[in-house]
């Protein structure tokens, strides 16, 4: 079959959910923030957002009508997630009061909290979600267990381990992930990619295998794959080439910069903002800017003086937002990204996370 036929009848046979109905492409907006991974810190998110001018000193939206894209993987590592999403969550009801959009995107994390892949949840975080009854609902959980090992023989040090694995908060971090909890419903309504005029926003990045998607079938695949843990794997929502974690426009090679042009074109975008793979602590432009990545390891799991940057697109114009002041993106990998690199590092406290990314880049250079 046809690819762009076969996906065609794949849309046709996605559940009409009506939350799958979502918008994933504005114009007209004047300006757009858009913050990286945050893995737990809510600290970091409030500095960043207060950076930006969207939160004022009481957490309130203050932002007008500016749109913030927080492009995923809110949770795990730190062991303040949930904080951080219930912060987003009422900044979105906020924001659209005063005529401007949170739009929090699905990150590999948010899925795989979702699925059940919690090799990243911190003990802290389970303990965030631990109250008064959790004693009785790790036992209820230990109960239902030993009914699925149907009579195998356990001991004591068989529960034990359990409850090492299981610490309390386990049980109602579960529920609250599941298709009733409070944020496992949110998860699976949120979109993975969306379009703000000529910006493509998404967590991992386009891979040649998705080039010629469109929008609302790639949003519509990963939540549908959510749906049933069992497509995960199979589907697009754990496909390492799928936008959740694609990170080749991060670390691409000559084939990847071929492909870009075709991407940009068919998602209808000058240019691409992702997170999830890292820099040294700066917003960094690849590809003659048609590429930015947000992601400047925030949370002070990385890094414990805590790194503080985000993207600000003012009138089609992008800019860093580096602890709060506005800086010009380099024109080139050259000179002008040494001059951007120090400038930046300035406003870090010592020594900057940048500071061996600059010194090798004036090794490379040639002396004046």
């Amino acid at each position: 079959m046809i690819p762009k036929l076969r996906r065609a009848l794949l849309l046709l046979l996605l559940p009409p959910l009506a939350a799958w109905s979502q918008e994933d492409t504005w114009t007209g907006v004047e300006r757009v923030v858009a913050v990286g991974d945050i893995h737990g810190d809510y600290d970091q998110l409030v500095a960043v957002l207060k950076s930006a001018s969207l939160i004022d000193d009481q957490l309130q939206w203050s932002g007008g009508k500016t749109h913030l894209v927080q492009t995923g993987d809110v949770t795990d590592r730190g062991p303040e997630s949930r904080k951080a999403m219930d912060l987003l969550m009422r900044l979105e009801g906020e924001a659209l009061k005063s005529g401007g959009a949170v739009h929090a995107l699905m990150g590999n994390h948010e899925a795989m909290n979702v699925y059940g892949d919690l090799r990243y949840v911190s003990d802290g975080e389970y303990l965030a979600f631990a109250d008064a009854n959790s004693v009785k609902a790790r036992d209820e959980l230990y109960k239902e267990h030993l009914e699925s090992l149907k009579g195998q023989p356990v001991d004591d040090a068989f529960r034990k381990r359990w409850e090492g694995e299981h610490p309390l908060g386990f049980a109602e971090h579960r529920r609250a992930f599941g298709p009733a909890g409070v944020y496992g419903k949110w998860i699976r309504g949120l979109n993975a990619v969306i379009r703000i005029d000529g910006t493509l926003f998404l967590h991992g990045g386009i891979s040649p295998k998705y080039a010629d998607w469109n929008l609302r079938l790639l949003n519509q695949r990963i939540r549908a794959d959510l749906e049933d843990p069992r497509n995960v794997q199979e589907g697009v929502a754990g496909d390492d080439a799928g936008p959740l974690w694609y990170r080749g426009l991060a670390l691409s090679d000559a084939r990847i910069e071929a492909q870009l042009g075709k991407v940009l074109e068919n998602y209808k975008v000058d240019r691409i903002v992702v997170g999830h793979t890292y820099t040294e602590g700066a917003i960094l432009p690849r590809l003659g800017g048609r590429v930015i990545q947000i992601d400047v390891a925030m949370s002070k799991v990385y890094d414990p003086k805590g790194r503080i940057a985000c993207l600000e697109i003012d009138r089609g114009k992008a800019r860093a937002l580096h602890r709060g002041k506005r800086l010009e993106l380099p024109a080139d990998a050259g000179p002008d990204l040494l001059r951007y690199l120090k400038e930046a590092a300035a406003l870090d406290p010592a020594p900057s996370p940048l500071a061996g990314r600059i010194a090798a880049l004036e090794a490379r250079l040639p002396r004046k």
